[in-house]
């Protein structure tokens, strides 16, 4: 088991898949945190060396992930709300908020 912010990953899985359970790493930003630790996308999260991990455990420290990340979310969603806009509105009513016309052709609710 290997321990990275507080989440223990077994050491048999992918460190792009691991990585990717964390709110805010997607795809994209995984491969780009394993490019720049020179880490292969195959690499399993057993195969890392304590150095890697600590540095892993640095940056994402440092970045807006997790709790922050939501709380963020939230408060811009509150915000919209609010100020009364269109988004705001769809978000408060609970319609889809970029492609209303589109999703609204359809029975959506069971």
């Amino acid at each position: 088991m290997v321990f990275i912010l507080g989440v223990n990953f077994p050491e048999r899985n992918l460190l792009k898949k691991s990585l990717e359970t964390f709110f805010g790493v997607g795809g994209n930003t995984s491969g780009r945190l394993m490019a720049r630790f020179n880490i292969h996308p195959t690499c399993r999260v057993g195969e890392l060396a304590n150095k890697q991990v600590l540095d892993l455990t640095a940056v994402l420290s440092d970045m807006k992930i997790e709790n922050d990340l939501r709380r963020e979310v939230l408060n811009d969603i509150k915000r919209m709300k609010e100020t009364g806009t269109y988004r705001g509105r769809r978000h408060a009513l609970g319609l889809p908020i970029k492609t209303p016309v589109k999703l609204n052709r359809m029975e959506r609710r069971l």
